[in-house]
């Protein structure tokens, strides 16, 4: 499958910016496993003193924090939701997103496009950021 390119996306200073004001996150698709790319980003953020909210369907806790099976499901505040899932599930994910008060951000990894849903994200005044790793950003932002 052809990697679609993001038409929507927000730019350095922006990237920037938004990692200075996030201080929680929600991660779809957070996996357990400690070679996943989900895993070891969550697991840098932590440690960089982010909150983590791991969305994952199966589980009671990762990186030692309580599993939740939806975004609709946690209680606390977010900020940011970060998708490591497939483009296909991003739409649903940035509806449920729409329905809180509180996400301000929607960030998609390395490889994870989806212009229709960005663009609607974008419309109801969230920040957007496509195809970019939260770790790599945030280690460049650190200089």
């Amino acid at each position: 499958m052809e990697c679609e390119f993001p038409t929507v996306n927000s730019n350095s200073e922006e990237v920037l910016d938004i990692l200075k004001k996030i201080k929680t996150i929600a991660v779809m698709g957070l996996s357990p496993d400690e070679t996943k790319a989900s895993f070891y980003v969550s697991e840098y953020m932590q440690k960089q003193g982010y909150k983590i909210y791991p969305v994952y369907p199966k589980g009671d806790t990762i990186l030692g924090e309580k599993v939740y099976r939806s975004l609709s499901e946690i209680p606390e505040p977010v900020d940011c939701v970060n998708i490591f899932r497939k483009p296909a599930a991003i739409a649903k994910i940035v509806d449920e997103a729409l329905t809180r008060d509180d996400v301000k951000i929607i960030w998609t990894q390395v490889g994870l496009v989806n212009n229709s849903a960005a663009q609607k994200a974008k419309q109801a005044g969230l920040d957007v950021v496509q195809n970019k790793c939260l770790m790599v950003e945030h280690r460049e932002m650190k200089g």
